[in-house]
């Protein structure tokens, strides 16, 4: 099989991946296409957490045909049980002659263990083929493995002169209905949707999911709220299951407070205060231990500050409206007490793109750049 043929059929493995955008966590986006004499015989993609696996459902649409012919997977076959059986010894079983992988799995389970029973077996493997592409789509499965916490994106919508509100503290909405559609694309794929008290006060959000389809996965709800001041009739807590509402508080939040919020149905996460507000690293250690592993910030400034300045931020995602506000009060996307220019968090892999009137602006943080 050539070079060019290798990326064409990797590439239709990413495409099928990216069909269940949303839909697997914990587990990564995975495409499988397998090959014979140069034509598919059977594919398939990962389509949510305990369901089979990508290279369960290529081989099972391909049956004996898969004897000697070729698997393109997005992602290194798994060795281990988890909810479904590990898919490198099935491959194996199958009689797979040769294996193209675009990346290797970062989770400890595997890392390096697929392709050993792979060549062990015999099997021809090749790894990195459109690798960076398959890193690229699953970025927060590859941060979380590594980093043991959930991967952070860092969403905001502001005016072209930086405001995410005017002087009167108004938010809605600076941004066009466009691209606040796309907004509810991004809550789609994580897990959980973090705001500040100070937002939810202000703004009363839903913080649920609103396609043109019902989504099927209710992200988490979260509100960082150091002294519990969320009110029991919040709309994040009753705009979905309310033990999905997830309000954080700090070590001396009033009991009564916590009690009423409770008494909700809502999950009341009490963590280590740090400078006066909530730790944000414990707050993404408990999301994590409750199997997020994305999660989308939403504000506000303090908020997103809190986030940046701990290190915690590995992405963003800035909405900018063609429109000018000004005011010295006017807050901007990145509050705290600021950085030197030297200092600045840079950021690569940037991309814009239209979205109706407003742009959309994309990239990640550098690490050690």
């Amino acid at each position: 099989m050539t070079a060019e043929a290798d990326e064409r059929f990797m590439r239709r493995a990413l495409g099928l991946a990216e069909r269940a955008r949303g839909l697997t966590s914990p587990n990564p986006l995975v495409g499988a296409v397998i090959v014979a004499d140069g034509v598919v015989i059977g594919e398939g993609f990962h389509e949510a957490a305990g369901r089979p696996h990508a290279e369960t459902v290529a081989l099972a649409a391909s049956g004996h045909h898969a004897r000697g012919a070729t698997l393109y997977v997005t992602l290194e076959p798994c060795a281990h049980h988890g909810r479904t059986p590990p898919c490198a010894p099935a491959v194996v079983a199958a009689g797979v002659r040769r294996v193209v992988i675009a990346t290797g799995d970062p989770d400890p389970r595997v890392n390096g263990r697929g392709l050993e029973i792979l060549r062990s077996a015999g099997v021809d493997v090749a790894v990195g083929v459109l690798g960076d592409e398959a890193v690229r789509q699953n970025r927060v499965f590859f941060t979380s493995s590594r980093q043991g916490r959930p991967h952070v994106t860092l969403k905001a919508a502001m005016t072209l002169d930086g405001r995410i509100a005017d002087v009167h503290g108004t938010s809605q909405w600076i941004t066009g209905e466009a691209a606040r559609r796309e907004a509810h694309r991004l809550r789609s794929e994580v897990d959980a949707i973090i705001v500040g008290v100070e937002t939810a006060l202000r703004d009363d959000p839903a913080l649920t999911v609103r396609l043109e389809r019902p989504w099927p996965r209710e992200p988490y709800r979260v509100v960082l709220d150091t002294s519990a001041r969320t009110p029991p009739a919040a709309r994040l807590i009753s705009s979905g299951t309310p033990s999905r509402a997830v309000v954080v508080v700090g070590a001396h939040a009033p009991v009564e407070r916590m009690r009423g919020l409770e008494a909700t149905g809502a999950t009341v996460v009490r963590v280590s205060e740090r400078d006066a507000r909530v730790d944000v690293q414990e707050i993404l250690a408990a999301l994590f231990a409750r199997d997020v592993r994305g999660v989308l910030v939403e504000g506000g400034s303090e908020v997103h500050a809190g986030f940046l300045e701990a290190g915690l931020v590995d992405r963003v995602a800035i909405f900018v409206a063609p429109r000018l506000l000004g005011g010295r009060a006017a807050p901007g996307v990145i509050g705290g007490v600021g950085r030197a220019l030297k200092d600045a968090a840079r950021l690569r892999d940037l991309t814009v793109h239209a979205i109706g009137d407003d742009l959309l602006i994309e990239a990640d943080l550098a690490r050690g750049e």
